[in-house]
């Protein structure tokens, strides 16, 4: 067989076509091989809080956004209200990405708590109900970095889990794929300290609409371990588990406990293989594998994919964001940090480096680098042409 670039050896593989279903397993044997040793078919786009580079996050208007630009999955983060259902924000305290200050019959519910160790102020989820905070709309949570979509302020609400997981049903009918939902339970341990578990009522959504099936695209993500380690164990869900990890520190579950084991050793090739023991996708802070230098910038790609893989575990890291500040130094353009850096270098990097999937905050650069690293190219049966260029 002749010589082939990168790019149009991976393209010769058994690529699913976008418009189909992919699969987060699907990794082809015949797939080239990369940087880390291992191989690479299509990863998944996972438009990261919906596509919250160009509306208000955690709204439906940014999960539908994310699924046109080619977003295989949306990820809502979830909280709880005083009455127990699940909503979509980012966090519990809601001052940054509502209008909630702008309420007079809520000025006396700010108040100081103190969330996984730190002490935070403003409003919180679990001192309103759902229809309360049904009077509230979202806004921009960054509207110094991403001043156009102040412009969306005070016209979405919050949205339930249910009417997420709803929504992605119907997106899969009108396009015709399979879009997925990673949701992120936030501050478990801090939630069932407060007697507003985020578990069961979950896995509640889930079964009721008779989803928790290993063929579904379901991803349930946690920076703890007790809860991850519950779902499996206790709960016995057939969706995917997420063990999200951080480039320091260690879960606050384990803050609790007294359990020293930090994130850097859960992605050790021995944490790794704990980790498998109840997960089947680690999540990683997108600098475990591209470590930043002193000065900014990143070099060759850390051993925590390819010690992922071997021990059974797929690789989603977050979060790709499109502007300069968000980015190693080698790929930012001019001084300007809210300006577009040459993000789609960075895809590449992580494509290349052998992930399953990314968080993206702009889904559709996320798939526009995907489609580039996998060789196609666009023509008259947009978004994807069959012939993989040369």
């Amino acid at each position: 067989m002749p010589s082939l670039s990168r790019r149009a050896v991976v393209a010769l593989a058994a690529v699913p076509a976008i418009a189909a279903p992919v699969a987060l397993v699907s990794v082809s044997a015949d797939a080239n091989v990369n940087a880390t040793g291992t191989s690479v078919s299509a990863p998944l786009v996972f438009g990261h809080r919906g596509a919250s580079g160009y509306r208000p996050e955690h709204t439906l208007a940014s999960y539908d956004l994310a699924v046109r630009q080619g977003a295989d999955v949306i990820e809502p983060d979830l909280v709880s209200t005083k009455d127990g259902v699940l909503v979509a924000r980012h966090e519990n305290e809601i001052s940054g990405t509502t209008d909630v200050a702008d309420h007079p019959e809520f000025a006396s519910r700010r108040t100081t708590k103190v969330i996984d160790g730190s002490s935070i102020t403003g409003w919180f989820t679990e001192d309103f109900t759902l229809a309360e905070l049904r009077t509230l709309r979202a806004k921009e949570r960054l509207p110094a970095v991403r001043q156009e979509n102040t412009a969306l302020d005070g016209r979405y609400v919050i949205p339930t889990f249910g009417e997420v997981l709803d929504f992605a049903k119907r997106a899969s009918k009108e396009t015709g794929r399979d879009i997925g939902v990673a949701p992120e339970t936030k501050h478990p341990t801090y939630f069932d300290s407060i007697g507003l578990s985020l578990e069961e009522p979950l896995v509640k959504e889930l079964r009721d609409r008779n989803i928790d099936k290993r063929n579904k695209n379901i991803w349930i993500q946690s920076f703890e371990e007790s809860n991850l380690r519950q779902l499996h164990e206790l709960f016995r869900v057939k969706v995917g588990l997420v063990q999200l990890t951080s480039a320091a520190g260690r879960p606050y579950d384990h803050v609790v406990s007294g359990d020293p084991q930090t994130y850097a050793q859960m992605t050790s090739a021995e944490g790794l293989r704990e980790v498998a023991e109840y997960a089947d996708v680690v999540g990683p802070d997108k600098s475990q594998i591209y470590p930043r230098a002193a000065n900014g910038t990143t070099g060759a790609p850390s051993a925590l994919v390819a010690d992922a893989h071997a021990a059974g575990l797929k690789v989603v890291p977050y979060t790709v964001r499109a502007e300069n500040q968000f980015l190693p130094v080698q790929y930012r353009k001019g001084t300007d940090p809210t300006a577009y850096g040459d993000v789609l270098a960075e895809f590449e990097d992580l494509y290349e480096a052998g992930v399953d999937g990314i968080f993206a905050d702009q889904p559709d650069l996320a798939y526009a680098a995907r489609e580039d690293f996998l060789g196609y190219q666009h023509g008259v049966t947009h978004p994807q042409a069959e012939t993989p260029r040369g």
